[in-house]
């Protein structure tokens, strides 16, 4: 499967060899056939059906969301497959963290993995840690303004725009809690190592479990059956384990309750009575609705919302406690009742400063503009509650591209309608309530900053302008929706400091 030897630099040899049915094992690489051709795939697990043996593979090279159970019909053994390699014993390094951890440590750094767990985050790729020490805030703060150049507007560059060059988005370091019992300096600094890096471990491989090589790389439930909806799931979401063993899994669209059955399904359809989700309505126009959702008030609702979503956001973390959140669902309106489409989920009091922790077109809606939406609703709450916001970081891939998009766009919207001789980094930030750090990046990768004669001056290329109007064109013939600041009726709620932390 080819590792790489540090010492010379050359990927570790691959050993192959031919193998049945009975001698395939997990870890193994073989020939599958997908859409009409084969394809390596690594084998990630394998069980027994009624129908023959099934075999989980994941697509080398492809997203992991394509990852699928395969029968044994699929698989081409005239090909030699790729062994796995045996796991090289770790070398002892100098200085602290060369030994194993303790029980105290594994334990702290299982209690504080339920810290950072807290709600789903689709396209942030992780949850914030709500500690004892928090951080300064870094979203519209002085470090976002005090070296900040202002820049001069002019229109009409002759230079094509850059749409690569997307530079990866920072990580945050995690907070660690304090701990309450004394060891020597050499002692917590190791274990101060072990435990960030088991919980940067856990934020970043979308696992509940302390060990990444553990079932949750393996898609649990096959098919969703959700309203009037057949959904296949991505990814895996800890729900019930007798549940990746039905044929169809029932999510109830209003509650999003589950059920493994059919009649029991349907019995919970005659008698549930909600029909929109259990929060305040604080948007409606001709096509959609948002509702407000207190994770402290309506516990289940939420959690059931947070397994949902983990089966299609790879990156993230979830656990049970949704209290210091709050959730922002939009729905599309019929004779039935409020129907989700998406949310974004948005801390009660973030110490960074971010508007939105996590962001979910559910995929039957998806190509459709509903996720445009999801992101400039976030900022109209930024703009009522007079602050500068920004998603949580690390985003997913699909998260990036989203909010790159919806940047660039209001950005050059901005720019092309006002009269300005002049505009600043600072001036585009207060008018669109985005943090002058993403309007400074995003300018940056679409190549609208220029050094010209000794001052920063934003650059509007010719481009840039013929593809707005194409844009704009498009919008008018396909009638493209956009957030009325007017129909919001909202005010920023006002939190007891236990509403906003986990209520353990």
């Amino acid at each position: 499967m080819g590792g790489r030897d540090e010492a010379t630099g050359t990927p570790d040899p691959v050993e192959k060899g031919f193998a049945t049915l009975n001698t395939i094992r997990i870890g193994m690489k073989a020939m599958v056939q997908k859409d009409g051709e084969l394809r390596k795939a690594e084998i990630l697990s394998i069980k027994q059906r009624k129908d023959g043996t099934a075999f989980y593979v994941h697509y080398v090279d492809f997203n992991k969301r394509l990852d699928e159970w395969v029968d044994s019909a699929r698989i081409d053994l005239s090909h030699e497959v790729e062994l796995p390699q045996p796991e090289k014993p770790e070398k002892k390094k100098a200085g602290p963290g060369n030994k194993a951890p303790s029980k105290n440590t594994q334990k702290r750094a299982r209690a504080e993995s339920r810290d950072i767990s807290a709600t789903p985050d689709l396209l942030t790729g992780k949850n914030t840690n709500v500690g004892k020490t928090q951080r300064p805030s870094k979203a519209g703060g002085k470090e976002n303004r005090d070296d900040e150049t202002p820049l001069n507007l002019s229109i009409g560059g002759s230079e094509a725009v850059s749409a690569d060059g997307t530079p990866k988005p920072e990580s945050d370091d995690v907070d660690m809690i304090d701990v309450s019992f004394t060891k020597d300096a050499k002692e917590e600094e190791k274990e101060l190592m072990s435990r960030e890096e088991e919980i940067e471990r856990l934020r970043t491989s979308g696992s509940m479990t302390q060990n990444p090589t553990e079932i949750h790389r393996v898609r649990n439930l096959t098919r969703l059956q959700m309203g009037k909806f057949d959904v296949e799931p991505w990814y895996f979401s800890p729900y019930p384990a007798s549940f990746s063993d039905a044929d169809v899994v029932y999510i109830d669209e209003f509650c999003l309750g589950y059920f493994d059955n059919k009649r029991s399904f349907e019995r919970h359809r005659s008698k549930c009575t909600l029909s929109h989700p259990p929060g305040n309505e604080i948007y409606r126009d001709d096509y959609i609705s948002f509702f407000e959702v207190d994770g402290r008030r309506q516990r289940t609702w939420c959690r059931n919302l947070c397994l949902l979503s983990k089966l299609f956001l790879d990156h993230k973390t979830l656990y049970y406690d949704v209290d210091p959140f709050l959730f922002y669902c939009m729905c599309s309106r019929d004779e039935t009742g409020c129907h989700l489409v998406g949310y974004f989920s948005k801390e009660k009091d973030s110490a960074e400063g971010y508007n939105l922790a996590c962001i979910l077109t559910l995929p039957q809606y998806q190509r459709r503009g509903y996720g445009r939406l999801l992101i400039s609703f976030s900022y109209e709450l930024s703009k009522r509650e007079g602050k500068l916001g920004s998603p949580e970081k690390p985003l997913s891939d699909l998260g990036l591209l989203g909010y790159r998009q919806y940047w660039r766009e209001t950005l050059v919207e901005l720019l092309m309608e006002t009269g300005r001789e002049s505009m600043s980094e600072h001036d585009l930030s207060m008018l669109t309530s985005m943090t002058e750090k993403d309007v400074h990046e995003t300018l940056v990768v679409f190549n609208m900053l220029r050094y010209h004669k000794a001052n920063w001056v934003i650059v509007l290329t010719d481009q840039v302008v013929e593809e707005h109007k194409k844009r704009l064109e498009k919008e008018k013939v396909k009638g493209a929706r956009k957030i009325d600041p007017a129909r919001l009726q909202w005010k920023p709620p006002v939190f007891t400091a236990s509403s906003r932390t986990w209520n353990w």
